[in-house]
């Protein structure tokens, strides 16, 4: 069962903040107020709500400054913000709003069910988002679990005894193993065998003394 989700709104106006917060615990989430920038602010980082209901025009500074601080902490920019006005009504500000990062630009006056909707609507993306970023957090903490336990595996460490006469190595159970055995039951390596010149020159040296000898 999903944790519930957590709003933080903020308005200088304590009537629509009250309404605001009402309609929203109606709705089943749990709810945070503020009245300031520097209150929001304060709230975001004790508490990381997972969707911020911002007003634009604030007594210390202005939404969309407060969201650009949010969008640049690293544990903050996480958060939704929905920039709230009913005076910044354009669409100019509404543009500035989405470039410093917010989610959603609400215009005022709005309906109890039309805000209702928009939030569940932000509810649903961040949801989605959070469990996407969670997959692949686990999907990255597999791969590195996977990448040590290989390299682990591929790396012969320490010590190895090799005998000076027969080349035959000395496995942890004190059994001695040729060469290429050894290093394929420890690695990945496969082997291919062949002759390097010296050698195939000498074999066919030989091969010649053995076929003279017959004649």
């Amino acid at each position: 069962m999903s944790a519930p989700i957590k709003i933080l709104v903020t308005d200088d106006d304590p009537d629509v903040l009250l309404l605001t917060t009402q309609l929203l615990r109606g709705a089943g989430y749990e709810i945070l107020e503020a009245s300031t920038g520097k209150e929001c602010l304060e709230a975001a980082k004790a508490h990381r709500p997972d969707i911020l209901l911002l007003d634009v025009i604030l007594p210390d500074m202005t939404g969309i400054e407060l969201c650009r601080q949010l969008k640049a902490d690293g544990g903050l920019q996480d958060i939704f913000v929905i920039l709230v006005s009913g005076i910044q009504i354009s669409s100019e500000y509404q543009a500035d709003g989405l470039n410093v990062g917010a989610e959603g630009y609400i215009i005022k006056p709005i309906s109890n069910k039309e805000l209702i909707a928009r939030v569940q609507s932000m509810v649903r993306i961040k949801r989605a988002e959070d469990a996407l970023r969670d997959k692949e957090k686990e999907q990255q903490k597999l791969i590195l679990q996977l990448q040590d336990a290989l390299a682990e595996i591929k790396t012969l460490k320490g010590f190895i005894p090799i005998c000076a006469w027969c080349k035959r190595i000395r496995d942890d159970e004190g059994y001695w193993d040729q060469l290429e055995a050894y290093i394929s039951k420890h690695t990945d390596a496969v082997f291919s065998h062949g002759l390097c010149p010296e050698c195939a020159e000498k074999y066919r040296a030989e091969i010649k003394e053995l076929s003279n000898k017959r004649d």
